[in-house]
């Protein structure tokens, strides 16, 4: 694996109006990693996925993608240069097919939205056999588990060399959650780089080469997701409380 930073923040500051969310927060995922981003409710976790792909901008600080400054940088181009956010709450077209949703996940993409929209059909197929199945039904009308499949399947039909996920196992049964993060490995074996925000910190870390704890806006701890498996401290917040509360 290469020991390039494909993504960097560094003492990135974000938040909505005066509100101030991110406090200087730097962080780095390596191409081919899987980095796990774990915290509490509120922990600003959302806000920084929302922050790498320009939903937000940074009052202050640098963020980086391939070497190159993004913090001004638009949506959409950012979807065409490879990043990808696979929302929490999914933001489907309910009464789009799932065909239709799956074609607009690259719609973006100019010139080459054709040939992405075969292959990432293909590939979709491959990951997500039922959603091959389910092609023609409205996706208002799946479970919860297959609308999830559905975002998560959206947002690779973009081709992204970057796939970052928001709380994708929220609400969902173990079986599904188990389908999701298996593709979610297939995907890191095919070379995809993964920033994973993840509500389940033991799950996470389970699947991550590393990770980084965030509380009330900061990166807290980080280390691989071995160290912070066997680190008191994300037990403590696993189970909703932090011991040391002055480290935040």
């Amino acid at each position: 694996m290469s020991e390039a930073h494909l993504l960097e923040l560094a003492g990135v500051k974000a938040g909505y109006g005066r509100t101030e969310v991110l406090h200087g927060v730097d962080l780095f995922v390596r191409e081919g990693e899987l980095v796990a981003l774990i915290g509490s409710n509120g922990a600003g976790k959302s806000t920084l996925l929302k922050t790498v792909v320009g939903l937000v901008r940074p009052t202050q600080g640098a963020i980086t993608y391939g070497g190159r400054p993004i913090g001004a940088s638009r949506p959409e181009r950012l979807v065409r240069d490879g990043v990808s956010l696979v929302p929490e709450g999914r933001l489907l077209f309910g009464a789009l097919t799932v065909r239709e949703n799956l074609e607009l996940g690259a719609y973006g993409l100019g010139r080459r939205r054709s040939a992405a929209i075969a292959d990432g059909l293909e590939r979709v197929r491959a990951l997500f056999p039922v959603l091959a199945e389910r092609a023609q039904q409205p996706a208002e009308t799946l479970s919860g588990g297959e609308q999830q499949m559905l975002a998560v399947a959206r947002a690779l039909m973009s081709q992204p060399t970057l796939l970052l996920l928001d709380e994708p196992s929220l609400g969902l049964a173990p079986k599904v959650i188990a389908e999701i993060f298996s593709a979610l490995d297939v995907l890191r074996g095919e070379g995809v780089t993964i920033l994973l925000v993840e509500q389940d910190a033991r799950l996470a870390l389970k699947h991550a080469d590393r990770g980084y704890v965030m509380r009330t806006g900061r990166i807290v701890l980080e280390g691989t997701a071995r160290e912070l498996l066997a680190d008191e401290n994300v037990r403590q917040i696993y189970l909703g409380s932090w011991r040391g509360e002055g480290s935040a």
